[in-house]
């Protein structure tokens, strides 16, 4: 028979803190992306650029949310 494990506990205490991380990262990405797109002239790739970038601010307003709602949980929002 399989040894069974305990699973970890849900530790949620610094989630915020990953997320606004996250969303720090995140426009650094996009910051980088736009400096590079300012020096290309192939079309493909500001096209690519332009579209992984508004993919990217998607993924900002929703991890924004998840702060949020990660914040008012852990009491640190009213």
């Amino acid at each position: 028979m399989a040894k069974r494990t305990k699973p970890n506990p849900d530790d949620r205490s610094d989630n915020v803190e990953k997320l606004q991380e996250m969303i720090h990262n995140t426009i650094e990405n996009m910051e980088r992306a736009e400096e590079t797109l300012a020096l290309s002239d192939n079309e493909e790739t500001k096209r690519q650029v332009e579209e992984k970038n508004a993919r990217r601010r998607e993924s900002i307003e929703a991890m924004r949310l998840e702060v949020k709602d990660e914040a008012r949980d852990n009491g640190q929002l009213h």
